[in-house]
């Protein structure tokens, strides 16, 4: 009798699961049958979700939902802090399946050079939402005491940064912010914020409903210089096409021909101001240069030599992620991902790494919404099947579920599993009860692992 189809999945984050339910869905799934093991770095599932998402973002977190159902089936197995390139590496995967799915994600900044990008005061968006998402591998306090901020950047990341640094920590107090956090806000002394676009409103890269978000909070004051609103031809064209991009111009030319009100905490958005350095004394941030630009024709910028000096205490760098480079895997150092096609890893030469393939980040860059992510997943899944059916598979030497699982403990690997994130679930639930809130997140990883029910002795 043909035994099921053995796939490890290494990172439990959106891209990782919506493979996972690829699998299930297919047509080998009903035979000979699917069984996949999902491999996560961290003691909980959901990657981003969990520890990138900013926290008053429930709508978002509520794609958590749907991935629960996925990880609740019978053929699905999770494997919490296990970590990829120590605990286990490429060769031991092989011997347990027949294919192996990279779909780790992308938790650090991407480099920006510009002069004094090394300046205390000058922070990575990715380190300041490991902060405030309680990311167990970081320090739990964070200084907030420059009274004006500026993010760098006009993408959903610098949004949530910029609405962050503007909100009260009262506000924020319903959300599943841990203590840590909570308190570290309430120290928080911004009162301007100031977000940077070296373009125009129509190469945003915003959600519309995002962006309207920020004029939500009544502690939020959204200002948009009328002189920011330009666009050429190339502009034009891409609100035309674009029904999203159009939406976001609308309501950025509103918010700059209204008046300015009197809510305490102000956060400007401007556009055509190119970051050129970041301006120091005594080793700390002091300001911010930029460089006015002007579109030429095509929705592109150029620069007019006109610059301009902010008077800022800390700038936020929210120019992208970038993955972290996997042992054993081929690697391209200016995107930051596996190099693939259709999800197949590819090694130098053009052949395809046998068994091995990527989705989500890893394999696309840190692009797209996490709905873009299951698009991904299908095609990487469709080429694994096609190579499944046509024998291009490696065949593994112990295919047993329990393999991996003695694997594992013959190593003194501390994992969770899927039931002890039921656990850990109800432990943060039991934590915000008393304080009407719907959960509070448990930061330190000791602490996540007993509330998962793992024994440390």
């Amino acid at each position: 009798m043909p035994r099921p189809l053995r796939v490890a999945i290494v990172g439990a984050g959106p891209a990782g699961i919506y493979a996972a339910d690829a699998l299930l869905k297919s047509e080998a799934a009903a035979e000979p049958g699917v069984s996949i093991d999902l491999f996560e770095r961290m003691p909980a599932p959901f990657g981003l979700i969990r520890y990138g998402v900013a926290p008053d973002h429930p709508r978002i977190k509520g794609i958590v939902t749907a991935l629960h159902q996925v990880l609740d089936k019978p053929q699905v197995r999770l494997f919490g802090n296990v970590n990829y390139g120590t605990d286990l590496h490429l060769d031991d995967l092989r011997s347990f399946y027949d294919a192996v799915v990279f779909s780790t994600g992308a938790m650090f900044d991407r480099e920006l050079r510009i002069p004094g990008v090394e300046l205390d005061g000058s922070l990575g968006a990715a380190d300041f939402a490991s902060w405030y998402d309680g990311h167990p591998d970081v320090p739990r306090t964070w200084d907030l005491s420059a009274e004006k901020v500026a993010v760098l950047g006009v993408g959903n990341v610098a949004l949530d940064i910029a609405r962050i640094l503007a909100k009260t920590a009262d506000e924020l107090l319903p959300t599943e912010i841990p203590a840590n956090v909570y308190e570290g806000l309430k120290a928080n002394k911004a009162l301007e914020v100031h977000v940077f676009g070296r373009r125009g409103p129509a190469q945003a890269k915003f959600s519309p409903m995002e962006l309207r978000e920020l004029d939500h909070s009544p502690n939020i004051e959204v200002i948009v210089n009328p002189e920011d609103i330009d666009y050429d031809e190339g502009s034009i064209a891409e609100r035309r096409k674009n029904k999203q991009t159009d939406m976001v111009a609308k309501t950025l030319e509103n918010w700059a021909i209204r008046d300015v009100g009197d809510r305490p905490h102000k956060l400007f958005l401007h556009f055509f101001e190119s970051p050129v350095e970041i301006l120091g004394e005594d080793g700390k941030v002091v300001g911010l240069r930029t460089e006015r630009t002007e579109l030429d024709g095509t929705g592109n910028v150029k620069g007019t030599g006109q610059t301009t000096d902010w008077d800022v205490q800390a700038v936020y760098r929210a120019v992208g992620y970038l993955s972290d480079e996997l042992p054993k895997l081929p690697w391209d150092t200016v995107t930051g991902t596996v190099p693939d096609e259709g999800g197949r890893v590819i090694e130098e030469g053009g052949a395809h790494l046998a068994s091995t393939y990527v989705t989500g980040w890893i394999r696309r860059g840190p692009v797209g919404l996490i709905g873009h992510t299951k698009g991904d997943a299908n095609e990487t899944v469709a080429n694994l099947l096609d190579d499944h059916a046509n024998g291009r598979l490696l065949t593994p030497a112990s295919p047993e579920e329990d393999a991996v699982v003695s694997f594992l403990e013959g190593k003194g690997v501390t994992y969770t599993t899927w039931e002890g994130w039921y656990k850990l679930d109800a432990a943060e639930k039991a934590l915000g009860e008393p304080q009407g809130r719907e959960r509070v997140k448990i930061v330190e990883r000791e602490d996540m692992l007993r509330a998962s029910g793992v024994d440390l002795g």
